[in-house]
């Protein structure tokens, strides 16, 4: 049930309705947009909403339980404020979300119908369809420790405890295939598969701020992504890089000498040892 202003709620009853949708979009890095199914442009709250004809939604499901509510609003890239490569690079990725039904002659008169955040989005040509998930679904998701064999800690965070600055160098594009395959110079000391599993930085160039995941270091500066980047990788673009850490014991012990400080469960009994039989 939702709680209507006395004005809302008379203009709702009154069968003659002025009503638009509004979506208000926050990303993660705090850059806030807003957009209504109106012809004109809507301002309310200190956020300007942008119209957008090419805004369709579908139906929005609701439930009592803890089901999982969800919406699709498909759209095309017709604002300047909305870039493929922005909606390709993550950027948009678990936005947070909120849904008005705004009465357009005064928009004072509104209610906030739905909170979620952004879930998965695919793209087509220029539309694009967007998923909206309600907040019931980080129910969904796993929190606290896992008892597992590999370590549950980031590479170089504080429960890590080892300098990221000390396991990361510095390289330059050499030449690129698919935005994907880097050759590059500064790497050359380490050897291969260093940075297999470890955390590339661009710092200059179209991609500046993007964070990827190498699949596969080879020797002499050879790094393959798991996944193209959005934007066109430009020889002399330059990026960091930081050591691989495939989560297991050995390799915290053996390579970055930090077994005291491995957080998982490399003894804990597996599944060999509850079928074994005794002798």
């Amino acid at each position: 049930m939702k709680n209507l202003s006395a004005g809302f709620a008379a203009h709702v009853a009154s069968g003659t309705t002025t009503l638009a949708w509004c979506w208000k979009l926050t990303r993660r890095d705090g850059i806030t947009l807003g957009f209504t199914e109106h012809d004109r442009d809507l301002s309310f709250g200190g956020t300007t909403y942008e119209a957008a004809g090419g805004f369709t939604a579908s139906a929005l499901e609701s439930t009592s339980g803890l089901n999982i509510d969800n919406l699709d609003v498909t759209g095309a890239l017709s604002s300047a404020r909305l870039d493929k490569g922005d909606l390709a690079a993550g950027i948009y990725d678990d936005a947070e979300i909120e849904i008005w039904r705004v009465n357009w002659e005064d928009v004072d008169q509104r209610v906030l119908m739905r909170k979620g955040n952004l879930g998965e989005v695919s793209r087509s040509g220029v539309s694009f369809t967007a998923e909206l998930r309600g907040l019931a679904h980080r129910l969904n998701q796993p929190t606290g420790r896992l008892y597992q064999y590999g370590c549950d800690a980031d590479f170089c965070d504080a429960r890590c405890g080892l300098d990221g600055g000390d396991w990361t160098a510095a390289g330059t594009v050499e030449s690129t295939s698919g935005n994907r395959e880097i050759t590059s110079t500064g790497l050359g000391a380490h050897a291969a598969a260093y940075f297999t599993r470890g955390k590339l930085t661009f710092t200059s160039g179209a991609n500046a701020g993007e964070v990827m995941e190498v699949k596969d270091h080879k020797a002499g500066g050879g790094l393959e992504l798991w996944r193209a980047v959005a934007r066109d990788i430009a020889p002399g673009d330059t990026f960091t890089v930081m050591a691989g850490c495939d989560k297991q014991y050995a390799t915290c012990a053996q390579k970055f000498g930090n077994g005291e400080n491995f957080r998982g469960f490399p003894h804990m009994p597996g599944s060999d040892f509850v079928i074994a039989s005794a002798e």
